[in-house]
């Protein structure tokens, strides 16, 4: 029998990235480039949807010519982990739950792909991705990007919760004293990493008062 494939490069993490058409691209952009650098990821799936690609050519002026092209434009550099998957292939490996994988990020996750995912509706990528990682036990963090939330979303948001993923809304801190937008970004990309088991030297640590540190 052939051996089951597998995600896993020299036991380093596989990590699906899904982008959706909700505003803060740029918060994507910096997750790929952090999930790039980390020396303990070794594979990134990387799954746009379509309204996910209109943001990003509002948000980050990318413009995107062929598929081949995305992550490096996304990261805004050359990538090596990263595998584009278009949201329409169904039948990627990501799909199946016996492609072994280790966690699932939704970045940004608008609320139409929440209420996908949380009522089992699987007619993306993302949405089966996501699925899988739910009916596996697998880490999955949903960033969900709007406002206000109508009682239909937080129900959604229960209800997805009660599925096993972690809901975090893209709320940003102000604690560590940002001195940019770039330095807001990082540090909520910090805290989804850490849930991830990632956590990141440069994540601010509150410590109690004039103890907080960075890592």
């Amino acid at each position: 029998m052939p051996a089951m494939p597998s995600a896993r490069t020299s036991g380093k993490k596989s990590v699906v990235l899904g982008v959706t058409g909700a505003s803060g691209a740029i918060l994507a952009r910096r997750m790929l480039q952090m999930l790039e650098s980390d020396a303990r990821v070794g594979k990134i799936h990387l799954v746009i949807s379509g309204s996910g690609l209109k943001v990003l050519r509002e948000e980050l002026e990318i413009n995107i010519s062929r598929s081949a092209e995305i992550p490096a434009l996304l990261a805004g550099g050359r990538t090596r982990k990263t595998v584009y998957l278009l949201d329409s292939d169904v039948g990627a490996s990501i799909a199946s739950g016996s492609y072994r994988g280790d966690g699932m990020v939704v970045i940004p996750c608008s609320t139409g792909c929440l209420a996908q995912i949380a009522n089992g509706i699987s007619s993306t990528l993302i949405e089966r991705a996501a699925d899988v990682c739910l009916k596996e036990g697998r880490k999955l963090i949903l960033a969900i990007r709007d406002t206000p939330f109508s009682r239909v979303h937080l129900e959604n948001m229960l209800r997805a919760q009660a599925a096993g993923a972690d809901i975090f809304p893209i709320i940003p801190t102000f604690y560590h004293h940002p001195q940019s937008i770039d330095d807001v970004v990082t540090q909520f990309n910090c805290r989804v990493l850490a849930h991830l088991g990632l956590e990141q030297a440069k994540q601010f640590r509150w410590m109690g008062e004039s103890q907080s540190r960075r890592g």
